[in-house]
């Protein structure tokens, strides 16, 4: 399988950077994310003090709002099927982007405890799909002759929704202060809605009846061919009928990323309060400690397609999930600043890794509904903040602090292995 899921692109050269200005759809799904990363970072952080200070649940019970994730994949799946049975990406995603405000919005102006417990298992499930299918609508454009640059555009594109998760928590906690909680709820339900505004009134063509290949189909061929008719390429054939067996390779795939990324909620729900009230470090090393790590991914993100392009993408993928597994043991055993700093740049060579080429492997798992990898792929982080949530809080209880983080770094362990496992199987992959 790494053979056959080898990157054949390039890193984001200038001429993916061209390539990308130039495209209104590259372009504009490179904005979108921008702000999709941008608005979900912003209320990440706050969602439990919204909870606990404005609806005065407890603590506890403001845990449990993070298992209302679980819904996602479901929602997320139904939306994939539905677009690669119609080829409509544009068109649910911008629904999904106004399910987005809606949600957000309602979530605002709630003043009962069940409402945003309800709002986020059964509105916002549905918005974290439109991520999915920006995504799939690029991977229809890259497939109309994108050439050598094509995972360096899906690289770029995803790198701007990097780019959003760093400024986001420091906006929201900005906006959270000056003007309340409600407020930056507010603010994350109109960045949801703002998507739609960089793709402007682009549309993918419905699905139809199967017809005569047209030369735009066949690589090299010169066609007057418009953005919109060469993303009609995919959605010429009715959607598949997908069986599980079809689907065992992408969903095995996506549970081994789920063990990795099960770490970040554990990292972010503890790492800060074991460096403040046990290891004493001042407010701004903590500070520096958190914040390198996103740094580290985006610059790493482009050098993560450049090497996989030499040893292939699932090979890259296992050094990526060991470098989990070491980092969570500097949390758990090092008990130093420099500890630290060690164990979140290894964590940003996991994301610089998995970021970058993680939507690309699942794309190629299941190349006939690349709408229905993208949204099982992309609802994972769901599924890994319930089970990290979970882990947490059951992993303090019995090991305490540090020792919290050495279950993240055996689910990484055995993530690796099972990556490895993957990249010397023989499924079909397309």
């Amino acid at each position: 399988m790494s053979r056959i899921l080898a990157a054949d692109g390039v890193a984001p050269t200038p001429s993916a950077l061209r390539t990308v200005w130039n495209s209104p759809l590259y372009r504009g799904a490179t904005f979108a994310l921008f702000l999709s990363g941008l608005g979900a970072s912003a209320a990440a952080p706050q969602i439990t003090l919204f909870l606990v200070d404005d609806l005065h649940v407890s603590l506890t019970t403001a845990g449990l709002y993070y298992l209302t994730s679980i819904t996602a994949p479901v929602a997320g799946y139904l939306v994939g099927a539905r677009s690669d049975r119609t080829g409509r990406r544009l068109g649910l995603f911008r629904l999904c982007a106004l399910a987005g405000f809606l949600g957000w919005t309602a979530m605002a102006v709630s003043d009962q405890v069940w409402m945003p417990f309800v709002i986020s298992a059964v509105v916002l499930a549905f918005a974290g799909a439109a991520g999915s299918q920006l995504f799939a609508a690029v991977h229809d454009e890259l497939r109309a002759g994108a050439g050598s640059v094509g995972d360096g555009i899906v690289s770029i594109v995803r790198m701007a929704m990097t780019a959003g998760w760093i400024v986001g928590p420091v906006a929201g906690s900005l906006l959270a202060t000056a003007a309340g909680p409600r407020a930056m709820l507010v603010a994350t339900g109109l960045c949801t809605l703002a998507q739609v505004v960089p793709m402007g009134f682009a549309r993918t063509p419905s699905a139809r009846t199967p017809s005569a290949r047209t030369p735009s189909a066949r690589p090299g061929a010169k066609t007057p061919a418009t953005s919109e008719a060469r993303t009609e390429i995919s959605a010429v054939r009715p959607g598949p009928h997908l069986g599980v067996r079809a689907m065992l390779p992408l969903l095995a795939f996506t549970g081994l990323y789920v063990l990795v990324y099960a770490g970040e909620p554990i990292k972010y729900g503890y790492l800060t309060i074991y460096m403040l009230n046990d290891m004493r470090l001042p407010t701004a090393v903590s500070g520096a400690v958190i914040g390198i790590q996103p740094l580290i991914e985006l610059i790493l993100m482009p050098v993560a397609v450049v090497v996989a392009r030499r040893i292939g993408m699932m090979p890259l993928m296992v050094l990526g999930a060991a470098f989990g597994v070491v980092a969570n043991l500097c949390f758990a055993l090092t008990g130093s600043a420099f500890g630290m700093f060690a164990g979140q740049i290894l964590m940003g060579g996991v994301w610089g890794v998995f970021a970058g080429l993680g939507i690309i492997v699942a794309q190629r798992l299941l190349p006939e509904a690349v709408a229905t990898a993208s949204a099982v792929f992309m609802s994972s982080p769901a599924i890994a903040s319930a089970l990290g949530g979970l882990t947490g809080s059951l992993g303090v209880s019995l090991l305490g602090l540090p020792l919290v983080f050495l279950a993240p770094a055996l689910y990484s362990l055995v993530a690796t292995i099972g990556i490895a496992f993957m990249s010397r199987s023989r499924h079909a992959v397309g």
